[in-house]
């Protein structure tokens, strides 16, 4: 992963190169792809460990170092967004996204969801819905009222 120089605040922990760039440590991108393209694995801290050859201790501190986040709550963020996604792209029920990206409670997913997105699933969803009807009755409106 390469960032501008403008957002090394945010990365004050990456490694500077001589392009002015600043990269994260190649070992972090890797498990932040595999986290990302499987939201739904039983990731721990040990099993990504191993996956980049690194101590469950010295991975920890690299990766929060990389990222600014602890393994476990970024793995939280990445599900809560592929959720979130899903509820504005798909048909697909709560308890089914639910399984698709890796999240056991319900309880603890509205929780989550509803500190992150400010609302619980299900109203986040109805209000995307009802948007979507205003904003095609406005068009049918706007196309309506030109033919005339």
């Amino acid at each position: 992963m390469i960032l501008d120089k403008r957002d090394s605040r945010l990365y004050s922990h990456a490694h500077s190169s001589s392009l002015g760039l600043i990269t994260m440590d190649r070992r972090i991108e890797l498990i932040i792809s595999k986290i990302k393209r499987d939201t739904a694995a039983s990731w721990d801290t040990r099993t990504l460990a191993v996956l980049v050859n690194l101590s469950p201790s010295r991975f920890r501190h690299l990766f929060k170092q990389e990222t600014g986040t602890t393994p476990a709550q970024y793995i939280k963020d990445a599900r809560l967004c592929r959720a979130e996604k899903m509820l504005r792209t798909t048909f697909l029920s709560i308890k089914q996204i639910l399984k698709q990206v890796g999240i056991a409670s319900n309880a603890h997913f509205v929780h989550d969801f509803r500190r992150k997105y400010g609302t619980t699933p299900t109203t986040y969803r109805r209000t995307l819905s009802r948007r979507s009807k205003a904003r095609k009755r406005r068009k049918q409106n706007v196309a309506t009222s030109g033919k005339k």
